[in-house]
């Protein structure tokens, strides 16, 4: 599988984790400017923010969480040359998901609708780590 096939799904995933940075940043920014962030504690930077600011940090922070464990999985599957065809789609399929939760988390933001969209993608991650698993410790 070549390299750019690998990589694509995490340049997709890089660019929805900006795409909810300035999301966030847009909605703070209104916020801040309209004065309707309540400040907790000042010096240890906690607020309450607007609900969609909130939604849209909330949003822009899961991108830190999962993803960390897909990104180390493509970096070792590339070292280890074990992304091939089917690697390639699980990543499609688990960016898809993200996406799909981004979506619901920064629009309607029903836990019915959103779990469902983390789940699945919970579940391919661990999936395509079984399978790299298996594939290196069977070599």
């Amino acid at each position: 599988m070549s390299i750019q096939m690998v990589l694509l799904p995490v340049f997709v995933q890089v660019l929805l984790t900006f795409i909810l940075l300035f999301w966030m940043g847009r909605h703070r920014y209104v916020a801040v400017k309209a004065k309707q962030v309540k400040i907790v504690n000042e010096a240890a930077s906690e607020y309450v923010w607007p609900p969609m600011a909130a939604q849209a940090s909330r949003s822009f922070h899961s991108q830190f969480e999962t993803p960390l464990l897909f990104f180390a999985l493509v970096a070792l599957a590339i070292l280890t040359k074990k992304d091939d065809a089917l690697f390639v789609v699980m990543e499609w399929l688990w960016v898809v998901s993200r996406v799909v939760h981004a979506l619901i988390h920064t629009t309607v933001n029903r836990v019915s609708l959103r779990f469902p969209a983390f789940f699945v993608g919970v579940v391919i991650l661990f999936a395509m780590w079984i399978i790299f698993a298996v594939r290196i410790l069977a070599a």
